[in-house]
């Protein structure tokens, strides 16, 4: 098989339709289906299951596809060595965020990043905790941001940390010097996300023993906030989240503190590709040397 070859089933596998392959690589669907073929015929087993909303990989190809990613970013990293030697900035990388770093703080890292390497494309990949650790464990992307919780499973460099808050209705009784406790919140009904999104909050009620009442079961940020205004429970959120909230909620500190700490996890921490080490160091300096009210 031929390192295009390889392209090509990252293309069927990253979109889920040969038609969507076809368009990315500027080939034909018929083109891309044969080019499968192919490589099924010289594998020896199916690689895709065919179906009316699309393909999806068998488990043949899923085991395959972290070494062909890994093949990809060998090659992307040559051809970055290559540029770098000839005195150019150029390459391609591939990052992975979770929501509030995406609304919050990469704007921000990707315009100073881009207006110092110009030449450098980036590709942003948002998702939940699960899908961003699936990503980078894949190689779909080089680097990624993800909280302290994921630290047994990645080698994680601190960024910054960002003190947990409580987020009520806007009729709920103000707590004792408008701060929140464990004892105030036990028993009171929460507004809770998935488990690939809301490890903190779920570390946080484990930790002081918070029994709870969980009327919601959410996905995103901005749903939670909504059904805590819309007064359904009573929610904890990075203080990230809630530094623009125009939601009719009110916000109160928690005691004793609690901290989410977000890192940043590469891919392939011994061989980073030049265009990922620029863009690693940029975000660690960024964090470093941002104003803490940002958070």
């Amino acid at each position: 098989m031929t390192l295009f070859s390889y392209e090509i089933f990252d293309a069927v596998a990253r979109q889920g339709s040969f038609n969507k392959a076809a368009q990315q690589l500027h080939l034909t669907p018929s083109a891309i289906s044969h080019a499968i073929a192919v490589m099924e015929a010289e594998l020896g087993f199916t690689l895709f299951n065919r179906g009316k909303n699309g393909v999806t990989m068998t488990s043949y190809g899923a085991s395959l596809y972290p070494s062909i990613r890994a093949v990809l970013n060998s090659d992307e990293a040559l051809q970055q060595s290559i540029a770098r030697l000839n005195g150019l900035e150029k390459g391609k990388v591939k990052l992975g965020a979770f929501n509030s770093v995406c609304a919050g703080l990469l704007p921000q890292i990707l315009k100073s990043f881009m207006a110092s390497y110009p030449q450098i494309e980036v590709e942003v990949y948002q998702g939940t905790y699960d899908d961003v650790k699936e990503w980078l464990r894949t190689g779909q992307v080089d680097l990624a941001f993800l909280s302290a919780t994921c630290r047994e499973e990645f080698n994680l460099t601190e960024l910054f940390r960002e003190p947990l808050l409580c987020i009520v209705p806007q009729d709920w009784p103000e707590p004792p010097n408008g701060i929140m406790t464990p004892e105030l919140m036990n028993g009171q009904s929460f507004v809770v996300q998935c488990d690939a999104t809301d490890a903190e909050m779920r570390q946080f009620l484990k930790k002081y023993s918070i029994s709870t009442e969980r009327r919601c079961h959410v996905i995103d940020d901005q749903s939670n906030i909504a059904m805590v205004e819309a007064g359904l429970g009573i929610s904890i959120m990075p203080r990230m989240l809630l530094r623009s909230c125009t939601a009719a909620v009110k916000i109160y500190p928690i005691e004793p503190e609690e901290y989410r700490v977000v890192g940043l996890a590469v891919q392939r921490p011994t061989a980073m590709a030049p265009a990922v080490e620029q863009m690693f160091q940029h975000i660690v300096d960024f964090c470093r040397q941002m104003d803490p009210q940002l958070l």
